[in-house]
């Protein structure tokens, strides 16, 4: 290639990505060449250094030896990293941002693909909110819409499709492909059915290092590669339960709600549900973003302030008789976006799952010697021991996933809530939560609700269904934004 084609070239690079003024990945000795007109994926087990690497290519890592040359003009990243920071800046801010002003404040912006991508993720709804009032999901398309519209010659997208609907996916997939004839991109993805059909360079990140790269594989090569991302569980066997589990009383269900809405000044997201959980009955709740899922599951644990305008049973409890919050979360194990994004706390990884017991973030209270047994079981399970005392600030995105997963299973609750477990985790840790799942379900302790958007990821054991596209307002149809999405 001519030395006029833009390319980024890392040599021998050293340094260190940092996260609210801690260090939270090495990078050693890199040696890697993106080049105008390529196209590349970096694979890779959880905690390897695909997001670390990604960002040092941008920029974002602290330089402390080596070289880092970039001929390309502008640089875009979206990462969950990014989306955190951004949160964080906007919520100590004393005068709210709209969407529409985050989105056109940038002179170089691409007006007309601005306008196709708010339109292909249904956006249109939403540009006239404050950004603070945006759930974790919509945050995410708003970092897409910026970067993807910012006539950028490189974008480095660290895991698009996180908690996208199919629908949402498909949109996105056609896009980045028009795109990709002008756009260079570097993907990191955990799921190797995500991988866009015209990449052409393929990288295995192990150990902050790229242990192997290869350009325009046959399928054969691309197989060899693959496997390396897999692993085997078949024997997993669950700790068990801290103490007497929850028993509903006869007859009576774990959770009623009847005629419930959800509505948001005029705009109504869903209404006339009527939903019965009973004791060990397992569901799978599936509905396109903005659908509802999130605000729904907020109604069961009492975070949605609706709940008490709603006819709600909860264990036993009418929402609104004098119950307290502590009833109700006692009895529910939760995992969801919206909860990675508020965990901050600098606590040990064995700490963050004993908080489980106690239902809060970061841990306040003396555990006893069975629960800090059971959490290091627990810790075991998903081969995380080796970081018992590392801080979780400083894990990466899918171990600080895994120890949340764990964190929510650990008091085997009587409701135990998965809202899209799987997000940012690798194709074995995956397999794994998958399996942990299945064995919940199967020991007859907690009663299970799961989101997720792809059909290869279905537990055996959860036989229930509900459909959120059931409950949607007659007007449902004219207004394709709504307030949850995503998460």
């Amino acid at each position: 290639m001519g030395s006029n084609v833009r390319s980024i070239l890392l040599q021998q690079f050293s340094g260190y990505l940092s996260t609210d003024d801690s260090v939270r990945y090495y990078i050693d000795d890199l040696t890697w060449q993106v080049k105008q007109g390529e196209h590349w994926v970096l694979l890779g087990g959880n905690g390897a250094g695909k997001s670390a690497l990604a960002a040092a290519l941008i920029g974002e890592a602290k330089q402390q030896s080596g070289q880092r040359h970039s001929t390309f003009n502008k640089l875009q990243l979206v990462s969950s990293d990014l989306q955190k920071q951004l949160l964080n800046t906007h919520r100590k801010s004393e005068k709210p941002q709209k969407v529409t002003d985050m989105l056109f404040a940038e002179p170089q912006i691409n007006s007309d693909l601005c306008q196709q991508l708010i339109t292909a993720f249904n956006f249109d709804a939403l540009l006239n909110r404050d950004f603070t009032d945006l759930s974790t999901g919509e945050t995410r398309k708003l970092l897409l819409i910026k970067a993807l519209s910012a006539n950028s010659d490189l974008v480095v997208l660290d895991e698009p499709f996180d908690g996208l609907d199919s629908e949402s996916v498909g949109q996105l997939n056609r896009l980045l492909k028009q795109l990709s004839t002008h756009t260079c991109f570097v993907f990191v993805l955990n799921r190797i059915d995500e991988i866009p059909a015209f990449v052409d360079h393929f990288a295995y990140v192990s150990k902050g290092l790229l242990q192997h790269s290869l350009a325009k594989p046959c399928a054969a090569k691309r197989a060899d590669l693959f496997k390396l991302l897999h692993l085997e569980h078949t024997s997993l066997s669950i700790p068990d339960a801290p103490e007497r589990c929850f028993k509903s009383a006869t007859n009576t269900p774990l959770v009623k709600l009847t005629n419930v809405h959800v509505r948001y000044s005029e705009q109504t997201i869903f209404e006339n549900l009527n939903w019965t959980i009973n004791q060990y009955q397992h569901w799978q709740l599936t509905g396109k973003n903005g659908s509802g899922k999130t605000c729904l599951l907020n109604l069961i644990t009492g975070d949605n302030p609706q709940c008490y305008n709603n006819e709600i049973e909860v264990f036993g409890f009418k929402r609104g008789t004098g119950e307290s919050i502590w009833d109700i979360k006692q009895h529910i194990g939760y995992i969801s976006n919206t909860l990675h994004l508020q965990y901050r706390v600098s606590i040990s990884a064995l700490n963050t799952i004993i908080s489980g017991f106690f239902d809060s973030i970061g841990l306040y209270q003396q555990a006893s010697e069975l629960q800090t047994r059971l959490a290091k079981e627990w810790l075991a399970l998903i081969g995380l021991s080796d970081k018992t005392n590392s801080a979780f600030t400083q894990l990466s995105y899918g171990d600080q996933r895994l120890l949340l997963i764990v964190r929510a299973m650990v008091k085997h609750p009587a409701l135990l809530i998965l809202d899209e477990p799987c997000l940012g985790l690798d194709e074995a840790n995956r397999q794994r939560v998958l399996l942990l799942i299945e064995k919940v379900c199967a020991a007859k302790t907690s009663t299970v609700i799961y989101v997720n958007h792809h059909a290869a990821d279905t537990i055996k054991g959860i036989e229930h269904t509900l459909k959120m596209e059931d409950f949607k307002p007659a007007h449902y149809g004219q207004q394709a934004a709504h307030s949850e999405t995503l998460i």
